[in-house]
């Protein structure tokens, strides 16, 4: 009788192991050139702007910043004029080599002029005055008990202030006044509900919002929203892309028509870069390079540690202890 057990057991095991399945393209390429570079250290924490590495270095839309974090901060933005926004996570925040007192717990933070808008991780949002250290609007919204780790910062645009929630609501603030002039929700029955990107599509003049499964576009005309298991979301060129759950990459509009979409079975996606047009990062180790058209990829191995933190900004790919530069 044991051994009969044992032996279910084994065959369970067995059809478990071999029921996963994985993205196995039929042909690779070798023919891209990388500019592979080594950083000084592994990343740290990242977020969609940028992150920290081990040595407490930042990554940067320029690059490796040569600017040091203190011991225990890690990087959240960069403001108007380029200076570093960092958090403890406890107490304090710094701005360039400015540290503040803050009063809870900092997730997500943007300053503009004398304006410092900040998210709290109880799901609260202050607007600041640095000069005064007066508050000029504050909210408190529901408690988000469980969120994705792409927070999205606070937003200038134009005379507005965009406060992106945990709970998946944008309240838009009138800079003038710093009241309230709108409410956006963009919420969806998941477990995770905080906005993931809030971005605007400068062609169109379109907001973007969207939480882990569901995008938003706002114009003066119209509101339009689809749902999607966003895995990787860019807007580039007067488009939008996507990753998802379920391995596609689509290219929608401004007013999200989709353009074009491709299916990889079985793949998870990483990250989306653009060079000079679209690049996926696929976790079992390729490079999926996706012509403007949609019509043709090419794939290429690609060999990095998926257990550890990879980060796309713009045109470069940090991971493991090196960055990429894509052609």
């Amino acid at each position: 009788m044991k051994s009969i057990l044992l032996s279910i057991v084994a065959i369970a095991l067995f059809t478990a192991c071999s029921g996963k399945k994985y993205y196995e393209p039929e042909e690779t390429s070798s023919n891209i050139e990388l500019n592979k570079k080594s950083m000084s250290s592994s990343i740290k924490s990242m977020n969609r702007v940028g992150g920290t590495l081990e040595d407490n270095e930042v990554i940067t839309k320029q690059g490796i910043s040569s600017f040091k974090l203190p011991e225990g901060f890690e990087f959240l933005n960069f403001t108007d004029d380029g200076k570093v926004i960092a958090t403890n996570y406890i107490d304090k925040i710094l701005i360039g080599d400015r540290e503040r007192t803050v009063k809870d717990v900092v997730v997500a933070a943007s300053r503009k002029d004398e304006k410092l808008a900040l998210i709290y991780s109880n799901n609260s949002m202050e607007l600041i005055d640095i000069n005064t250290d007066k508050t000029l609007f504050k909210e408190y919204l529901p408690l988000s008990l469980a969120n994705d780790t792409r927070i999205s910062n606070p937003l200038f645009m134009g005379n507005l202030i965009l406060f992106p929630s945990l709970n998946g609501k944008v309240l838009i603030l009138s800079s003038a006044t710093n009241e309230v002039v709108r409410n956006i929700s963009v919420e969806t029955d998941s477990e995770f509900k905080n906005i993931i990107s809030l971005d605007i599509e400068k062609k169109s003049e379109s907001l973007i919002v969207a939480n882990p499964n569901k995008i938003v576009s706002i114009s003066a005309r119209d509101v339009i929203s689809k749902d999607y298991d966003i895995r990787d979301m860019i807007l580039k060129d007067g488009y939008i892309y996507i990753a998802t759950v379920d391995g596609h990459i689509i290219k929608l509009t401004p007013n999200l028509e989709e353009v074009a979409k491709r299916k990889y079975k079985y793949a998870k996606f990483h990250a989306l870069a653009y060079g000079s047009s679209l690049y996926a990062v696929e976790s079992q180790g390729f490079l999926i390079n996706i012509s403007n058209d949609f019509k043709t990829d090419t794939i290429y191995e690609f060999s990095f540690d998926n257990e550890k933190r990879l980060i796309a900004v713009d045109n470069k790919i940090y991971f493991d202890s090196d960055y990429i530069t894509l052609p």
